[in-house]
C-alpha cells in the first residue's frame, strides 16, 4: 500500500517473518521519522529498491494512521504539503492520475 502523507510518502506491505508486523518502507529516512515517529528503528539499504525501512506493529500502525485521519484539517491535500520535493512529486502523481481518469471514458 502506497500512503501519500502531505509529511512523507510511505510503501507499506506485509513483514514475511512476522504477520503482527508491516515493513514500512520509504525513499527518504526523514519521512519515516516525521510518519512513524523519531523512536523507530531505521534501517538503511538492506532490501530492494526503497532505501530507508522499519518494522512496526499492524495494530500500533493502523492507529497512527487513524490518528491522522481524525485530523486531517486541510480542505486541499496538495496544497498542506510543505515540502517542495514532496509536493512536486504529488503533482505529478495527480497529474498521472487525471490522465488515467481522463482515459476512462466508459466509467
Amino acid at each position: 500500500m502506497w500512503l501519500c502523507f502531505n509529511d512523507g510518502f510511505l510503501s507499506v506491505v506485509a513483514d514475511r517473518n512476522d504477520p503482527n508486523r508491516l515493513l514500512v518502507r520509504a525513499r527518504r529516512r526523514r519521512d519515516l521519522l516525521d510518519v512513524c515517529g523519531n523512536g523507530v528503528e531505521v534501517l538503511k539499504d538492506v532490501g530492494s529498491d526503497y532505501r530507508w525501512r522499519t518494522f512496526v506493529d499492524r495494530r500500533a500502525f493502523s492507529e497512527l494512521v487513524a490518528n491522522r485521519i481524525d485530523n486531517i484539517g486541510y480542505t486541499n491535500f496538495k496544497n498542506s504539503v510543505k515540502d517542495t520535493d514532496l509536493h512536486e512529486i504529488y503533482v505529478q502523481f495527480w497529474h498521472l492520475h487525471y490522465r488515467y481518469q481522463d482515459q476512462d471514458k466508459g466509467g
